[in-house]
């Protein structure tokens, strides 16, 4: 009998579950998980430039300044000239996106909590592998400093 689907499929399908509970909790804030992934990052990282924000999300400047438009005219982040060299822009939130930023934790809070639930003493151990592969195909966090290799190894 042939197997019904590869390995990855449940993952995918999980994934786009997940997504889709993701943008259930956001929509009373009226932001996108890709906006908030953008807010949150701002918010760990500080003044940042476009370019330094795109080359973190991995995605084009042009598309990075898509995103960055929407939330500039929605007013949760500044764009301003860099004191250090005029010919780039320093974006940062406001404190309208900070309190949005708050809100977005909290529907994330929300998210991981149905997760856990879902998969009950499972959960920590999905994490923690979900972060692994991450990792391993080449994965990062925006803006989060690389691990210290450990002094023995």
């Amino acid at each position: 009998m042939k197997k019904p689907q590869n390995d990855f499929h449940g993952l995918l399908h999980s994934a786009d579950l997940v997504e889709a509970e993701l943008r259930r909790r956001l929509a009373p804030l009226s932001i996108l998980p890709r906006q908030a992934r953008i807010l949150e990052a701002m918010g760990r990282i500080g003044p940042v430039s476009q370019s330094d924000l795109a080359s973190a999300f991995r995605v084009s400047s042009a598309s990075m300044s898509t995103m960055t438009d929407r939330l500039l005219a929605a007013g949760y982040i500044t764009r301003r000239v860099d004191p250090t060299s005029r010919r780039r822009h320093v974006l940062e939130l406001t404190e309208k996106g900070q309190v949005l930023l708050t809100g977005i934790i909290e529907a994330w809070e929300t998210v991981d909590e149905t997760i856990r639930q879902a998969l009950g003493p499972n959960a920590e151990p999905f994490f923690e592998m979900a972060r692994q592969l991450r990792d391993s195909l080449g994965g990062t966090i925006p803006g989060a400093q690389p691990a210290e290799p450990d002094a023995e190894g």
